[in-house]
């Protein structure tokens, strides 16, 4: 079994703090961990401020980079968490959107969503993370 550490440079490089994406190869089997996504550019600026359709939209873009960075699609997703600050059901029909743009596979991953109190840092409103397996 081996283990490789990505941070894509089209994402954002938290010095020090988590590496975005692990790659576990274990024969041909490869399990890919994307650690949570949230709505930023690679400048660590955040999109959307307030808006949760636009902070959806760029968290998904974001998973999509990471998974290609692995060489990964969403085809290859088998569990997505989503976080989302002060959740409440109307909210539902903006990240399904979202997700749905990321996910127009008929097989969808298994997924958990969350209303959380707080993310990281201020400002943010939804987080997604995931796993994928590939060969």
């Amino acid at each position: 079994m081996s283990k490789e550490f990505l941070n894509p440079p089209d994402l954002p490089n938290w010095q020090h703090t988590f590496s975005q994406v692990v790659i576990v190869k274990s024969g041909a089997a490869r399990t890919i961990y994307v650690a949570g996504q949230v709505s930023v550019n690679e400048g660590k600026n955040l999109i959307g401020e307030g808006d949760l359709k636009m902070q959806a939209e760029q968290t998904f873009r974001n998973l999509e980079t990471a998974l290609r960075s692995a060489g990964a699609t969403a085809a290859d997703v088998v569990k997505v968490n989503i976080y989302v600050k002060g959740y409440k059901p109307v909210d539902a029909a903006i990240i399904t959107e979202a997700f749905r743009r990321a996910f127009p596979q008929k097989n969808l991953p298994a997924s958990t969503w969350l209303g959380v109190e707080a993310l990281a840092e201020e400002g943010f409103l939804i987080e997604v993370d995931a796993i994928a397996v590939t060969e």
